[in-house]
């Protein structure tokens, strides 16, 4: 059996499916592509696919991870153009390995999110950052099963900035996209998420790590109203940009799929050594 990891992307309007949504249309993807799919046993058999930590709906993202299992072996590339000419556009296959190593899910511990608040003027936003990065903890309430639940929203938060774009001075400016935060998953040199806007616009850059109970940016917005009365005139924009490990020392958050790639390099490093070893002298 083969195991292929796949980056997928929750673009424009396509952002508003549910993960359920996604599956249905990923299983189609699969049957009009002819992929040779492993299938669960019992009365009701389904494809061998293993979704980690799925976007929420009316979130974008750009890094969203599954895994399919095969029962003959495929080219990841070719595996990966076929299925993403099977999906609808939005919902667009990025990044395909061959599983070498395991644990993916336990790889995805930090996101980068970047939010983008219309009406809200930059040195506002600002502000808000700089009291909510200052505070030790920021307590949030949400709706949870139970009832209502707080918990800190400032001890998951890696990371907080604040930028702007807009088209106050006439020159189109689009959100920053560091390298330094985004780590080497791709999302780094993607194109700019935020368009030009001809009114006040700010966007934050967030890096936050996977938490229980879960910190999401929608709470870190709650958590700005708190300390800074920040409250946004429309709903925030809001797209994940990378998911992956999060680097204590440097801060970033890097490619969960690496791992998989060095693998697959040092195999192919020591396949010809292997072979020229066993040949007769």
């Amino acid at each position: 059996m083969q195991r292929i990891r796949l980056r997928y992307t929750k673009r424009g309007r396509l952002r508003f499916t549910s993960h359920r949504d996604f599956q249905r249309a990923f299983e189609r993807a699969l049957r009009r592509a002819e992929v040779p799919m492993a299938y669960s046993a019992g009365f009701t058999p389904h494809p061998k696919v293993s979704y980690a930590n799925a976007a929420a709906t009316g979130t974008g993202s750009e890094a969203e991870y599954l895994e399919i299992a095969l029962t003959e072996a495929r080219d990841p590339d070719k595996l990966r153009e076929l299925l993403d000419e099977s999906l609808p556009t939005g919902l667009d296959i990025v990044d395909a390995v061959e599983a070498r190593t395991s644990g993916l899910a336990d790889r995805l511990t930090a996101s980068v999110w970047e939010l983008r608040l219309e009406g809200v003027a930059p040195e506002d936003a600002r502000r808000a950052v700089d009291l909510f990065n200052a505070a030790e903890t920021v307590e949030v309430q949400r709706l949870a099963k139970n009832g209502m639940r707080t918990f800190d929203a400032r001890g998951a938060v890696a990371g907080l900035e604040a930028f702007e774009t807009g088209a106050d001075s006439g020159n189109e400016t689009h959100s920053p996209q560091p390298a330094a935060s985004v780590g080497s998953t791709g999302a780094a040199g993607a194109a700019p998420l935020a368009g030009p806007t001809d009114r006040a616009c700010a966007i934050l850059r967030l890096v936050v790590r996977h938490v229980t109970p879960a910190v999401r940016p929608d709470d870190v917005l709650s958590g700005l109203r708190a300390v800074a009365d920040l409250a946004p005139p429309v709903p925030a924009g809001v797209t994940r940009l990378a998911q992956g490990l999060f680097d204590e020392e440097t801060g970033t958050v890097t490619d969960p799929l690496a791992p998989d790639r060095e693998a697959a390099v040092a195999l192919s490093m020591a396949t010809p050594t292997a072979a020229a070893s066993q040949a007769p002298a």
